[in-house]
């Protein structure tokens, strides 16, 4: 029986660990036990632990219960914290999901103590440094031994990073597998659509007409904690909504509430809270945003998976950032880059929705991601 140690810390990483999780279980319980940390990075009965009942995800074995903090304190006391099960648990690998402190932490603690690492999103790149996510990527795939990038851009970034395809195991860190096998997050959109259908009626709950509204998150720091930009993109949003009597639903993560309230022009502020188009609403399930997303017109965000799922239901997006990570969406036209230009926010709306020409082709894998990276974990050993 093999371990598997497998470190979260953010919603995010919650929802991706899913699709592992849902396969050892219905297809390698005789062969692999997964032990579940979670960082607290993120944790309450709303954000997170919701997620592990809707889906169907083991309870975590362990919760270090860290909490928010500066990212040197944060990421510290997870290190060590980390440390301390692995030392407890011997597991024959860890695993990594995405680009959070809770990534990083548990990267450099397994790497000190020589326990393999297994990065699920590896590969992703920015190119901007100056994102805390972007610093952790990098970071993490450095010190991998088992990485899998979701898809063909990323594999390229790794391989112009010196990585190399063909290395044949034994892996170590020091001579790393790089595997490209579809991403997690489209085996669960698959998989949790048609969950979705059975166990939700947020559409139908907010009064909302299937692909006729727009939906919206925002939470990243440089967007909700700088009045300008905050104020830029409610204004492109209170414009879009009132010009083209286009609905709009957005679930409030709890920083962009408390930043709404201190930086928005009092003008602005009242227009939005009395605008008939614009819902605000507050934080929803994961089922409930696999169906707002399914059947939107539209979707506006600065989320790098919300971006990416927007994709998978084939649904145009506008990204509230200079620049993504899933260059692929942008560069097939299917996603425009808006930052937080109310002008570059209206034309590509028009764009969008009056570009029938939108293509979205089949760039994260077959739905098999997790089967084939447990195949290819077990089959190494």
């Amino acid at each position: 029986m093999r371990k598997i140690l497998t470190i979260i810390g953010a919603r995010p990483q919650i929802i991706k660990s899913a699709a592992i999780s849902r396969a050892i279980r219905t297809t390698y319980a005789d062969r692999v036990r997964e032990v579940i940390v979670h960082t607290g990075q993120h944790y309450d009965r709303q954000m997170s632990a919701v997620f592990f009942e809707e889906l169907q995800i083991p309870l975590p074995d362990y919760n270090l219960q860290v909490g928010s903090g500066k990212h040197g304190e944060q990421t510290a006391k997870m290190i060590s914290g980390i440390e301390a099960i692995i030392e407890t648990e011997q597991p024959d690998f860890l695993i990594l999901y995405g680009d959070t402190n809770s990534t990083l932490a548990g990267a450099i603690a397994a790497a000190k103590l020589h326990t393999p690492i297994v990065h699920i999103e590896a590969g992703l790149r920015s190119f901007n440094k100056r994102m805390p996510e972007e610093v952790n990527r990098i970071l993490s795939d450095h010190v991998s031994t088992y990485l899998f990038p979701p898809t063909r851009t990323s594999l390229t970034n790794l391989l112009n990073e010196g990585f190399r395809t063909d290395n044949q195991a034994p892996y170590t860190i020091d001579n790393p597998g790089v595997f490209l096998v579809g991403d997690v997050m489209y085996d669960n959109s698959l998989y949790f659509s048609s969950v979705a259908a059975e166990r939700t009626a947020i559409v139908a709950q907010r009064q909302l007409s299937p692909d006729n509204y727009i939906l919206a998150t925002l939470h990243r720091n440089n967007n909700t904690d700088e009045a300008e930009r905050l104020n830029a993109i409610f204004d492109a949003m209170q414009t879009i909504t009132r010009t083209y009597s286009m609905p709009l639903v957005m679930p409030l993560h709890p920083r962009t509430r408390k930043q709404m309230d201190a930086l928005l022009t009092p003008e602005l502020y009242d227009a939005v809270r009395t605008n008939p188009y614009i819902q605000l609403i507050e934080p929803v399930s994961f089922l409930e945003m696999t169906q707002l997303e399914q059947q939107a017109r539209l979707v506006i965000t600065d989320s790098g998976g919300v971006q990416k799922e927007a994709f998978f239901f084939k649904k145009p997006c506008i990204i509230l950032r200079a620049e993504t990570e899933w260059v692929e969406i942008v560069e097939g036209g299917a996603a425009i880059l808006c930052d937080a230009d109310p002008t570059r926010i209206q034309n590509a709306y028009i764009h969008l929705l009056n570009n029938d020409r939108v293509d979205f082709p089949a760039l994260y894998g077959d739905g098999t991601a997790a089967e084939q990276m447990l195949n290819k974990l077990l089959a190494a050993l």
